[in-house]
């Protein structure tokens, strides 16, 4: 009887010790997965880099450098310009760049917002440009509007642009109306008077 009470305490105890060994083996397990952190939060350094490079845009662009200029730009990007198509392909946004930067043209902008995505793969910066440019008759003309970039992160870290739009605050100039026909009859009627009674 002793026998078998002391070989039920021995089978008791491997089975506690079994136990407590799969209990441990099962905390170790647990703690390694509650361990796996989120990834790193890198928002504020994104921030910063991308505020530094809008800034070195608009010093590509203040120098006039198309070059410099499109190569913010990701291979898929679109340019949103007003009054103008979609120009979505580095061709079309080159041509748009270099008309903007004519030598008689000085744009500058600056960023007033920078809010990068929790995935740290997306991000947008809003702001405000400056434009002065002369007309044919080389009278000065201003401009002042907003804009919105949208920059993606690319595969290998760096950050592009991959939507600009921006628009003008000014009004938009109406187009003079055209002459109506009853205008045009009478303006007409006029000269050939005019014509007649100077010949008499």
């Amino acid at each position: 009887m002793a026998k078998s009470r002391e070989v039920g305490f021995g089978s008791a105890r491997k089975l506690i010790r079994g136990t407590i060994s799969c209990g441990s083996l099962a905390a170790m397990l647990l703690a390694a997965g509650c361990g796996t952190s989120a990834p790193k939060d890198t928002r504020a350094a994104d921030e910063a880099t991308l505020r530094n490079l809008d800034a070195q845009w608009a010093k590509s662009a203040a120098a006039k450098d198309v070059d410099a200029a499109v190569g913010y730009y990701s291979d898929d990007a679109s340019l949103l310009a007003p009054n103008e198509p979609i120009a979505s392909d580095k061709t079309s946004i080159r041509a748009a760049w270099s008309a903007m930067l004519s030598p008689d043209t000085t744009l500058n902008w600056s960023a007033s917002k920078v809010e990068v995505a929790q995935s740290s793969d997306l991000a947008y910066i809003m702001g405000t440009y400056q434009l002065t440019t002369t007309d044919p008759k080389a009278k000065p003309m201003a401009d002042r509007g907003k804009f919105v970039e949208v920059w993606k992160k690319q595969a290998d870290g760096s950050w592009k642009a991959v939507a600009d739009i921006f628009n003008s605050d000014l009004a938009a100039q109406a187009p003079k109306p055209a002459p109506t026909a009853a205008k045009k009859a009478g303006r007409h009627h006029a000269k050939r008077k005019g014509r007649g009674s100077r010949s008499t």
